[in-house]
Parts: structure tokens; C-alpha cells; sequence
């Protein structure tokens, strides 16, 4: 039989992490990280991972396990989270995928090839995960730099060819009339996207880069510059890349933290596309009292999906 799996995925400052240290109480879960951030030591305000007393709460897997000078790519996220699933399942608990980086998801659930004739599969993720987490910009210059006339008759939104332009420049090899595969999944999985109204989102993403000022991110992405770090892809990520102008002398904080809030409601709007239009998943609109809507989940869950709900879980 296939493994029974529950993926808790959605846009940042959703309440994804909220929601999947409750369903893990009540499902007899442990917890996989599907963030492509929260892998890396000493990133932790940034990335808003998981609190000390939340990890005591609840097992997690596959946080702190990278150096931020260490690349981690959608197929070393896939292996790892088949050996934790297979290690959580083994121990007759559910494994719980949570995060919002949606490449990394999909190919774990719909078990993508990454070997030899799937090196473009694997290419591909990678620039999807980048144009997902940092946007358009930084994949165009890529290819501006790789291939300036290429890239004159490309426009630089159009993420699609551009991504296809990158593919034939890096692996020198027309994909052009490749395919896009999907298989079906070796998992019994649920995936349920999170969501709300877009204002009530949008002010607990500024209302969340004011926390993180306020709890030290200032100190933490200076101790990661500090420590050797500055031309690291993970410092290009959203909440490192918008302070260290800042820390540099050449922007405001004001200006700083307004940059990050844009560009954190942005990548919010990206997610929301991804998981629209990319995966099939059942939503839920958390907007609202938190509680309740956790509990008309779990119920959901139960009576639709067939989780076994532990004593006290409703």
C-alpha cells in the first residue's frame, strides 16, 4: 500500500506552521520541513522557522541540516523526505510535508527523475525553484550574462521561455519539444493549501517583517556576513537580501523594511499562482479565528481524507 501522507502547503505567513503542530498532535504525526529556506543553520528570523519550544512540541525533520554556503536543490529534497517518510511511517506515525516552496513539493509527490536523461528535469527544477523564491529578475540576467542575443528576444517576464532559454544555454541541448511528465504519485497523499483574504494575508506579512526587526534579524544577517556568507545563494533569499543594503550603509532601515514586506507579498502572490495552477489540492480559507478553522480542518480530514484523529484531536 502506499504510504498515507498529509502535505500542509500555502502562501508565507499563512499559518502553515501553526496549523501543522496541531494536525501533528492530532494525527500522531511528525513534521518533514518543506521549506527550501529552513534547511540552512543560523537562518532562522528569516526564514521564520519553527521556535525552540515548537520543535520540542512535535519532531521535525530536514531543519538545520544545510550550511548556507551549501547548495540544496529539489532532488536532495526529494531523497531526504523519501527517507524520512519511510523512517516516520516505519514508526506507525504520519508524515506531515510543510512549506510553501512549491517545486520541491512537486517533485517529491509526483516522484520526479533526476538521473541521466532527467538532468534537464533536475536543471529545470532548479530554475523554477529560483524564479519561485527570488522572482523573474535574477533567471533573465542569468541569461543575459549566458546569452546576451538569446535574452534581446526574450522578454524578461515571460518566465517560461526563459527558463527553456537557460536550459539550452547551460546543458547545451534544445528542450524545446520536451514534455512535461507527471507521474502518478507513490503516495496516498492529501494536500491541503492554505489560504485566506488576500488584505487580512498582506498585513500579517508587514505585520510579520516588523516582528522579525524586533526579535534581531538586523543581528542575525549581520553574524551571517560576519561569518563569510555575503555571496551565498541562500543570502540572496527574500528577508537576507533586503537587509544587507542596510547593514552596508546604502538604504535606510525604513526603506530596507519596506522593501522586504513588497517583496514578501509578491512571493506570496507567486505561491498562490503555483499552487493554483500547478497541483491538484483541497483549500482552506483560515481567515478568521485560527482555532476554529484548524479544528473544521482536522474534521475535514477525518471524515473526507480518513486521518485517524487521536483522543482530544477535534
Amino acid at each position: 500500500m502506499k504510504p498515507k501522507i498529509l502535505v500542509i502547503a500555502g502562501p508565507t505567513a499563512v499559518g502553515k506552521s501553526a496549523f501543522a503542530l496541531e494536525a501533528a498532535e492530532a494525527l500522531n504525526g511528525e513534521i518533514i520541513n518543506g521549506d527550501s529556506m529552513q534547511v540552512y543553520r543560523g537562518m532562522n528570523i528569516g526564514t521564520a522557522k519553527p521556535s525552540g519550544e515548537e520543535l520540542s512540541r512535535v519532531r521535525h525533520h530536514l531543519i538545520d541540516i544545510k550550511s548556507p554556503d551549501e547548495n540544496y536543490t529539489a532532488a536532495q529534497f526529494k531523497e531526504d523526505a523519501e527517507n524520512a517518510v519511510r523512517d516516520i511511517a516505519g514508526r506507525g506515525k504520519l508524515p506531515i510535508i510543510v512549506g510553501g516552496t512549491g517545486m520541491y513539493l512537486q517533485s517529491f509527490l509526483y516522484n520526479y527523475s533526476f538521473q541521466s536523461s532527467g538532468e534537464n528535469k533536475a536543471l529545470r527544477a532548479e530554475l523554477e525553484q529560483i524564479a519561485e523564491s527570488e522572482g523573474n529578475a535574477p533567471l533573465y540576467e542569468r541569461l543575459k550574462q549566458k546569452d546576451p542575443v538569446r535574452a534581446q528576444n526574450i522578454h524578461p517576464n515571460n518566465v517560461h521561455r526563459v527558463i527553456r532559454a537557460l536550459e539550452i544555454v547551460e546543458e547545451n541541448h534544445d528542450f524545446s519539444t520536451a514534455e512535461e511528465e507527471e507521474s502518478s504519485s507513490p503516495y496516498d497523499f492529501t494536500l491541503g493549501v492554505l489560504t485566506m483574504e488576500r488584505e487580512n494575508l498582506y498585513d500579517l506579512i508587514n505585520k510579520r517583517v516588523d516582528l522579525m526587526i524586533e526579535q534581531g534579524l538586523l543581528e542575525e544577517v549581520q553574524k551571517l556576513l560576519d561569518e563569510g556568507f555575503r555571496d551565498c545563494r541562500a543570502m540572496k533569499a527574500i528577508g537576507y537580501k533586503e537587509i544587507i543594503p542596510y547593514l552596508d550603509g546604502g538604504m535606510e532601515l525604513e526603506e530596507a523594511a519596506a522593501l522586504l514586506k513588497r517583496n514578501s507579498r509578491r512571493f506570496a502572490k507567486r505561491q498562490w499562482t503555483w499552487f493554483r495552477n500547478k497541483m491538484q489540492a483541497d483549500w482552506f480559507d483560515v481567515t478568521g479565528e485560527r482555532e476554529v478553522k484548524h479544528k473544521e480542518i482536522l474534521r475535514y480530514l477525518h471524515k473526507n481524507k480518513h486521518f485517524h484523529l487521536t483522543q482530544g484531536g477535534t
